[in-house]
């Protein structure tokens, strides 16, 4: 049985001069969460509306839930659900009036609605809010809402387009229970997100940059990418330290992170003394040197700077 719902070839936008995605292809399964990662810019938005049939490709091939999205966008929309960073709730109907209003949109049937609606307010943890304006409701839990709209129809595939900005942490925390509750039964969910720390929940990741894919894989095998080790040096002056230690050998690259600094080094045994011989020869004051384990973030780092990129743009 072939679980993939979700394929997309050699997916190109471009407006203007200006290349959105470029040559993007990756999959989707049936039960994954699939996360797009990537800072603003990086095309992850583009590549959402291209598969939810809202923007067309200028090159590519998409199906989507068994549907061709480039020669009939229409026939995939009551296949999925879409919600874009800006989800369209109405602020001046209640919770359950929004459900309801989707699932009039959704020609849901009557009794699946009844069904539906009080299973989406309690996996969402609403119920208790069901007749409150959604005006009135905060960040989360507007986006807990969107979610539960969304999934009104029951999607086979779930389109989320950077669900959890500005989201508190206890409220995306609850907002991926629903992700992984939706993933066990079956759901295609792929959400794209700036947080580079989110990339540890998805199954699997589709690393963006400018448009165009630095990776698509499971994180381990991301992990996996990165050359020799990872050190973690603390200090009180990390940008100082960062400055100095990039220019040691072995070290191919060093990225501040609070106050220590992470470095690839390409041998953690044999870099480890020499590192810490030079850092004590050069006056500055520092803390523990040790050995870490790579974070999404670190290697998405890595693999910018090893293609010479910078790590902000323009929006797309």
């Amino acid at each position: 049985m072939n679980d993939v719902v979700v394929r997309a070839e050699g997916l190109t936008k471009r407006f203007g001069q200006l290349v959105a995605v470029d040559n993007l292809s990756f999959s989707a399964q049936r039960g994954e969460i699939l996360g797009i990662v990537g800072p603003d810019g990086s095309g992850k938005s583009t590549a959402l509306r291209m598969l939810a049939g809202v923007l067309a490709p200028d090159i590519g091939e998409m199906e989507v839930a068994g549907a061709d999205v480039v020669g009939n966008p229409e026939q995939v929309k009551s296949r999925i659900s879409y919600m874009p960073q800006h989800f369209g709730l109405y602020e001046d109907l209640t919770v359950i009036q929004n459900i309801r209003f989707y699932a009039d949109i959704f020609e849901v049937s009557s009794a699946d609605r009844r069904r539906r609606e009080q299973q989406l307010l309690d996996a969402s943890g609403m119920s208790a809010f069901r007749g409150r304006l959604a005006g009135q409701l905060s960040g989360g839990m507007k986006r807990k809402l969107g979610i539960a709209c969304a999934l009104i129809h029951t999607p086979q595939v779930l389109l989320l387009d950077e669900p959890t900005t500005g989201v508190d942490p206890v409220s995306r925390r609850e907002l991926w229970a629903i992700l992984y509750s939706l993933a066990f039964e079956g759901v295609a969910v792929i959400v794209s997100t700036a947080y580079l720390d989110e990339a540890e929940r998805c199954q699997r990741l589709l690393l963006m940059h400018r448009g165009r894919s630095l990776f698509f894989g499971t994180p381990v095998e991301l992990k996996r990418t990165l050359p020799g080790g990872m050190l973690s040096i603390a200090g009180a002056d990390p940008r100082a330290i960062q400055r100095l230690v990039i220019s040691f050998e072995g070290v191919v690259s060093a990225m501040a992170m609070g106050d220590t600094v992470h470095l690839v080094v390409d041998d953690t045994a044999r870099r480890t003394p020499e590192i810490l011989a030079q850092l004590s020869a050069s006056g500055l004051v520092f803390g523990e040197v040790k050995e870490i384990a790579p974070a999404v973030e670190d290697v998405f780092v890595y693999a910018v700077s090893e293609q010479g990129l910078e790590t902000s743009s323009a929006d797309a």
